[in-house]
């Protein structure tokens, strides 16, 4: 990012969603990372507080057969559980643009506390108003979330990884 970092900005900052993603990735076959994301998204920065969310059944990857499949019970049980959401505790800048944000993520109905590392911008955008974004990671085991569905392998290795890092870009402007 190259915007001016200073500190969390006071207000309301609503999500662009022409200039955000959340999506994850995870190692495959134990020698490759497979990715996928969320196309139907939401988000706010509100008085220093960073919350959003993914709907399950918008998860999206290379493979259009597996949809079904996230969407099952043994992955995220979208018919029981349709929403991923974010709430922060806490947001420390640190220098030069770089941030930890502290929050409860709930996945499938079990909320942990994790902690992302990245870096956020405060700026303008083209039309003169404020904005502020984030570029954040955080790695979860997936099984914390009851997410154990596993394919052992011939050569001892799983066709999934338990870790998952989640990638979060956001950009939200001024309300």
């Amino acid at each position: 990012m190259s915007a001016t970092s200073t500190g969390i900005p006071a207000g309301t900052y609503g999500f662009d969603p022409v200039h955000s993603t959340i999506g994850f990735v995870v190692v495959h076959n134990g020698i490759s990372k497979f990715r996928g994301s969320f196309e139907k998204v939401d988000g706010k920065l509100e008085d220093g507080v960073l919350s959003g969310s993914a709907e399950v059944a918008s998860v999206k990857t290379a493979i259009p057969q597996l949809h079904g499949h996230l969407q099952a019970p043994d992955f995220f049980d979208a018919e029981q559980h349709p929403t991923i959401t974010f709430h922060s505790t806490e947001i420390r800048p640190g220098d030069g643009g770089s941030v930890e944000v502290v929050g409860d993520l709930t996945i499938r109905g079990v909320t942990k506390t994790v902690t992302a590392t990245g870096n956020y911008g405060v700026g303008v955008n083209m039309m003169g108003g404020d904005v502020v974004g984030f570029d954040l990671t955080t790695t979860v085991d997936r099984r914390d979330f009851g997410i154990d569905w596993q394919a052992p392998l011939p050569n001892g290795n799983f066709a999934v990884a338990w870790d998952v890092t989640i990638e979060v870009h956001l950009e939200l402007a001024k309300a």
